[in-house]
């Protein structure tokens, strides 16, 4: 008999809802959930590709051992014990010899999310890096400096707003990033059949330029130049600001020398664009984005910050229509610690610890550098920072030198092929979830638990039973 399975594709930061018929271990069907009042029944490709990632006869179902230029297929008893032995070698003699590389899926596993740290501490390593900081470290860093918790985000209420300004940003393919608004198409729809504006401010013609009531062409890298530009020409205009704002003069005398004449001329953008951003931000509601386009580049955190005190200085920051707090049923902001800067300094540039991490970055010189606490072994949680970090042709060469490196990964991929042990965890249906980390951002205060869907095959591990399997063995 066919069942039918309520539950929430995982693989990106949307969290839609899917409806998932089966007969035993057999897919029948995978159907967005017109019931899930977060995605209103839509979802992607994304979501009908659970099945085929399940089923991949290509995704590893046991711990594999690189021998020379070959794989073999080992125990995970065997696996467990050699990683042990070896890393336990190497920290005997160099204590900060470890590090950690956690990739972006483990934001969609509340269970890796709250066990990666056991690995870490069985480390004991300073030596952390992950995706966040080629993603949205800069957002984070504005959060903690404004708002005091690093994990406390304003995401733009788009379902009550009349203007939607995104700067970097293109939710048209992403639907969302540190913003989970699935069913984004529909949503815009919505805004321009209420008579509200679209507006894209981007130097490319993206998939959500092309909906839009408005797209505002710029210079590459020039974001912070307009939103300064856009600062100076609000200020006169800003009559009042909201009795918990601090520090407006400070903003202001800040801004004092800059043009805006040359601050339009640096991004390409014309005074009336800027003029026209103005009278919509300050009318409102209006909700101004920037994304990983705005961030990505050298002003990147500064311009987090500018495109954050447009929001504040124009009234729309805790307002409906504006960016709002979302109230998650769980509250990671309210349960866990602001998040620090600077309490320590990476071995070879000397780059400043931010949130517990270095720049990703940086991670091929601490491999390739020679001294004490020079990198000789290496965890890869469910990342592959070769294809997805700076250089990664160079750190795919540091890879080589390591003396040990393990992957928690379904597949061999660009990364995970210079490991000596790949660790796979269970299909993607034969795990539960939660959206720990996406549902504080959503568009819509929202929760749901999705159980495991099929039972997990004899010999495979969760994780979560993985990571803490590699701590009790690394544990001296």
């Amino acid at each position: 008999m066919p069942t039918t399975h309520n539950r929430t594709c995982h693989i990106c930061e949307a969290n839609c809802g899917v409806v998932i018929t089966t007969e035993g271990r057999e897919i029948l069907a995978i159907k967005g959930d017109p019931a899930n009042a977060l995605s209103r029944g839509h979802i992607c490709p994304k979501a009908t590709a659970l099945e085929d990632l399940q089923n991949d006869p290509d995704r590893l179902r046991a711990p594999q051992k690189r021998v020379g230029d070959h794989w073999e297929t080992i125990s995970w008893a065997q696996a467990f014990s050699e990683i042990g032995e070896r890393t336990r070698a190497i920290l005997a003699r160099d204590p900060k010899s470890s590090a950690i590389y956690v990739g972006n899926p483990n934001a969609h596993s509340y269970g890796n999310a709250l066990t990666s740290g056991d690995l870490r501490k069985a480390l004991k390593t300073q030596n952390r890096y992950s995706a966040s900081t080629v993603d949205q470290m800069p957002h984070q860093v504005v959060n903690l400096r404004l708002y005091g918790h690093s994990g406390l985000w304003a995401v733009p209420d788009i379902d009550r707003t009349e203007t939607m300004i995104i700067m970097g940003g293109n939710p048209m393919a992403s639907n969302g990033s540190v913003w989970t608004v699935p069913d984004f198409r529909n949503r815009a729809k919505d805004l321009q059949k209420r008579g509200g504006q679209l507006v894209v401010i981007d130097p490319r013609r993206s998939e959500t330029a092309k909906i839009a009531d408005r797209h505002i062409f710029i210079h590459p890298a020039t974001d912070a130049y307009m939103l300064i530009a856009l600062l100076k020409t609000l200020e006169p205009r800003v009559r009042e600001l909201a009795p918990w704002v601090r520090n407006a003069q400070g903003l202001w005398s800040a801004l004092r020398a800059f043009d805006v004449k040359a601050c339009v001329a640096r991004a390409g953008v014309s005074i009336d664009d800027v003029n026209w951003l103005a009278d919509r931000m300050l009318a409102g509601p209006a909700a101004f984005y920037g994304r990983i386009g705005a961030t990505t580049q050298t002003y990147g955190t500064l311009t987090a910050w500018l495109i954050a005190c447009v929001n504040i200085v124009c009234g729309q920051l805790d307002r409906a229509g504006g960016l709002v707090f979302p109230s998650p049923v769980v509250d990671l902001a309210a349960s866990s610690g602001p998040g620090t800067i600077g309490r320590f300094r990476s071995r070879v540039s000397g780059h400043p610890e931010v949130l517990g991490e270095f720049p990703a970055a940086s991670l091929s010189e601490e491999i390739e550098t020679p001294g004490d606490g020079q990198i000789r072994a290496l965890f890869v949680v469910a990342g592959n920072p070769v294809l997805s970090t700076p250089n990664g042709s160079r750190l795919d060469r540091a890879l080589t030198q390591l003396e040990l490196m393990v992957s928690v990964d379904m597949y061999r991929n660009a990364t995970s092929r210079r490991a000596h042990y790949i660790l796979p965890p269970v299909g993607p249906l034969e795990r539960d979830h939660y959206g720990l980390f996406l549902l504080p951002i959503a568009v819509r205060n929202f929760a749901k638990y999705s159980k495991p869907m099929l039972e997990s095959e004899p010999g495979e591990l969760q994780d979560w039973e993985i990571l803490r399997g590699l701590a009790a063995a690394s544990r001296a």
